[in-house]
């Protein structure tokens, strides 16, 4: 006949010899209560934490010690209300002028222990400090809040700075047509009406800006109808007709690229209303088109006039118009077509960025 098998465990006082050397292994504050909320046992952590003495620890009721600063309206309900219902609590937040500790936030995790052979039942009540935690948090939320608060004042003086630059384009626009009226030279009349248009331009993507509340990038479709709604008003004579048409897809672009499509777009509208049509013509147009894909993008300016010969000798230098046109294609990182059949073409592309494949 075999022996009885042995366990390490022969009598109750070495239970409780292994439940005490459990509860002063761990780190954070723990105490063993009674049904009455006596202590049966706490961690050498709580001692130290809480700068209690055992002796007057052990046997007393919880909300007795330390002259009753343990009396926590928090720590009733716990203890109280939730533990007999639930037999458990996890993460129980209690704020509280802890004795020895001042101010603290406390996590608190509860048990209710029942046992199989007794009646009795205890409560493990854990302590773990969440101050520097909630300290740090409450301290993102104020500096969240303060960078919301710098945001909004930033996109206030955004919106006024676009504002007073709209109004600044308006009147320098208003002083060229003024000064275009009152000089007796035709030629200097023209360039000033140029540079008026000019001006315009920008001031209409002042304007798209300020009305899609200051942000980076436009939609290019409803930029460019605005534009050349505004150019044909100041530029189309009544007994000259001329249609502007304009056809473009979703695609945005950065704010200040749109400065200079602008731009481009009004040095071909000036030439197109110039040279194309040096007759009345009843068909007359000219067709803006865009079709972007991915950062690429085309741009056309085609007019049903009269077309003109092209040169490209480099020896062969246009007027400010040309140069100005060159200059932001270059600018704007694209390529220039000209082509002149059944009027004249022009094509402005800028290539997509080529994409590198992710590794598999």
């Amino acid at each position: 006949m075999s022996p009885p098998m042995t366990t390490p465990l022969q009598g109750i006082e070495d239970a409780q010899t292994l439940a005490q050397a459990i509860v002063d292994t761990i780190h954070e504050p723990l105490l063993v209560l009674d049904a009455q909320f006596r202590v049966l046992a706490a961690s050498r952590s709580f001692y130290a934490i809480f700068q209690v003495d055992p002796a007057q620890t052990m046997g007393r009721a919880l909300y007795s010690l330390g002259d009753g600063q343990w009396n926590i309206p928090a720590l009733r309900v716990l203890l109280e209300t939730i533990i007999p219902e639930r037999a458990a609590m996890d993460g129980f937040e209690v704020e509280h002028d802890f004795p020895g500790l001042g101010q603290r936030t406390m996590l608190l995790n509860a048990r209710k222990v029942i046992y199989e052979r007794s009646a009795n039942t205890t409560i493990l009540l854990a302590f773990t400090d969440i101050t520097a935690r909630r300290l740090i948090e409450r301290e993102k939320e104020e500096l969240l809040e303060r960078t919301a608060e710098l945001l909004a004042q930033q996109q206030t003086l955004l919106q006024e700075m676009q504002h007073r630059v709209a109004n600044s384009l308006q009147i320098i626009a208003s002083i060229l047509m003024i000064k275009a009226r009152a000089v007796a030279s035709e030629e200097t009349r023209q360039h000033l009406r140029d540079a008026h248009q000019r001006v315009m331009s920008v001031a209409e993507v002042q304007a798209h800006l300020h009305a899609s509340g200051g942000v980076d990038r436009i939609e290019v479709g409803g930029y460019l109808t605005k534009l050349c709604g505004s150019l044909a008003k100041s530029m189309v004579d009544e007994d000259r007709p001329l249609a502007l048409e304009v056809i473009a897809d979703a695609g945005q672009i950065g704010s200040d690229k749109a400065v200079s499509i602008g731009l481009i777009v009004t040095e071909l509208m000036i030439n197109a209303v110039k040279y194309a049509f040096p007759v009345a013509k009843p068909d007359a147009r000219v067709l803006i088109t865009y079709a972007s894909a991915g950062d690429g993008w085309t741009l056309t300016v085609a007019d049903n006039g009269v077309g003109k010969a092209i040169d490209l000798a480099p020896t062969k230098r246009g007027g400010l118009g040309t140069v100005i046109v060159e200059a932001l294609v270059k600018q704007l990182g694209a390529t220039m077509e000209i082509r002149s059949t059944d009027g004249v073409t022009v094509t402005i592309t800028h290539p997509a960025t080529l994409q590198v494949p992710e590794a598999a």
